[in-house]
């Protein structure tokens, strides 16, 4: 499955956007953003509080590794969230992201998330999952609005929100 990962491009460019891979010059945002109460309550894999340290072994060892696709959003050269494909062996790739709070509500996360999606069909990739916490009503609006349907609810299964309620989707990209 992680030779799906080299079928996509390394930078995606959409109308406001450019997502390409995080560098260290981009730690310190990544480490303001995520250093948030109002960010951490939504995510799976963040720790908190988030130090620049977090952020750097992010960019060290989450982004170039096999299992995971990693796109900064970057806006007017501020990277303002992350989006990307997690691989795992025998399992869909996995739509995440995290937007930094100042950017919630104007689309972004919408206009990443059409361009991923749009790179993984053109890379040949069939289905795309993803999951949010059950009562994050915007992550779950922003999935709608990309395709995802809902396949079932569940728990959590991993992080600080680990047994927590949690919708779990599908994206069918072979239409």
């Amino acid at each position: 499955m992680t030779t799906l990962k080299h079928r996509l491009p390394a930078t995606l460019t959409t109308a406001r956007l450019v997502l390409t891979a995080p560098t260290m010059a981009h730690a310190p945002a990544i480490a303001k953003l995520c250093n948030n109460q109002n960010v951490h309550k939504w995510m799976s894999r963040l720790p908190f509080p988030y130090t620049e340290a977090d952020a750097r072994f992010f960019i060290e060892q989450i982004v170039p590794s096999a299992e995971e696709l990693c796109y900064g959003m970057v806006m007017d050269n501020d990277l303002i969230g992350v989006v990307g494909l997690s691989f795992a062996q025998g399992e869909d790739p996995v739509l995440g992201y995290w937007l930094g709070e100042p950017y919630w509500g104007h689309g972004y996360a919408t206009e990443a998330g059409r361009a991923v999606v749009a790179a993984a069909r053109n890379a040949g990739i069939k289905v795309l999952a993803s999951r949010a916490l059950s009562d994050n009503a915007r992550s779950l609006h922003v999935l709608g609005k990309l395709g995802f349907i809902q396949t079932h609810k569940g728990q959590e299964p991993i992080g600080p929100h680990a047994g927590t309620d949690a919708t779990f989707l599908k994206l069918d990209l072979s239409r």
